[in-house]
C-alpha cells in the first residue's frame, strides 16, 4: 500500500470521527488530486468534505452520502451512484460521463460546467439545483424532478427527457439543443415549451 493511500485512509478515519463527534474530535476531510480507485470507501462517510480534483472513476458509490461536500474538478466517469446523496454539494467542473446515477439526489446542488454526458439520471432529484453550462448530451433524465431548478445554457442534444417532472416550476433561462461548436439556444418560454414536448415523448 502506497504512502499516499495510507495517508488518505488516516484522513478518512479522522473525518469519520469528526462526523460522529459533531466536530469535537477528528478533522474534516480535505483532499486534493488523490486517486481513490484503490481505496475501499465503504466504511467512510464522504459528506461535508472537501474532495477536489480526485478520481472516483468506475467506483461503487451506490447509496453513498456525499452531501454538503465540495467536489469541484473530481471525476466519476462510469461510477455507480445509484441512490447516492449529493444534496447541497458543489459539483462544478465534475465529470460524471457514463455514470449510473439512477434516483440520485442532487437537490440544491451547484453544477457549473458539470458533465453528465451519457449518464443515467432517471428518477433523480434535481430540485432547486443550479445547472449552468451543464453537459447533458445523450444523458437519461427520465422522470427526473427539476422543480425550482435553474437551467442556463445547458446542452441537451440526444438527451432523453421522458416524464421529466416540475418543468412548470423550474427556472428555464436557456437551453442549447445544438452543439458546443454550433449552439442552437432556446430562451425562456420557448425553452420551457420544448422541454414539455420532450417530456411527453
Amino acid at each position: 500500500m502506497s504512502f499516499n493511500i495510507r495517508e488518505t485512509i488516516v484522513q478518512l478515519k479522522s473525518h469519520r470521527l469528526w462526523i460522529e463527534t459533531i466536530g469535537k474530535q477528528g478533522e474534516k476531510l480535505g483532499i486534493d488530486e488523490v486517486d481513490l480507485r484503490n481505496v475501499d470507501l465503504s466504511p467512510y462517510p464522504l459528506d461535508q468534505a472537501y474532495i477536489t480534483d480526485c478520481i472516483f472513476d468506475g467506483m461503487d458509490l451506490n447509496n453513498k452520502d456525499i452531501s454538503s461536500s465540495l467536489l469541484c474538478s473530481s471525476t466519476f466517469r462510469s461510477a455507480h451512484l445509484v441512490g447516492a446523496d449529493l444534496r447541497k454539494s458543489n459539483v462544478s467542473y465534475v465529470d460524471f460521463t457514463n455514470a449510473n446515477m439512477k434516483a440520485a439526489r442532487l437537490a440544491d446542488c451547484e453544477c457549473i460546467e458539470t458533465v453528465f454526458a451519457k449518464a443515467d439520471l432517471s428518477d433523480a432529484n434535481l430540485i432547486g439545483g443550479l445547472f449552468d453550462e451543464v453537459d447533458f448530451r445523450h444523458a437519461v433524465l427520465s422522470n427526473a424532478d427539476i422543480r425550482l431548478a435553474s437551467f442556463e445554457r445547458v446542452l441537451l442534444i440526444g438527451t432523453i427527457l421522458t416524464g421529466v417532472r416540475g418543468i412548470d416550476e423550474a427556472f428555464i433561462k436557456s437551453i442549447n439543443i445544438g452543439t458546443v461548436e454550433e449552439p442552437i439556444l432556446l430562451m425562456g418560454e420557448e425553452a420551457r415549451e420544448w422541454l414539455q414536448i420532450k417530456s411527453l415523448e
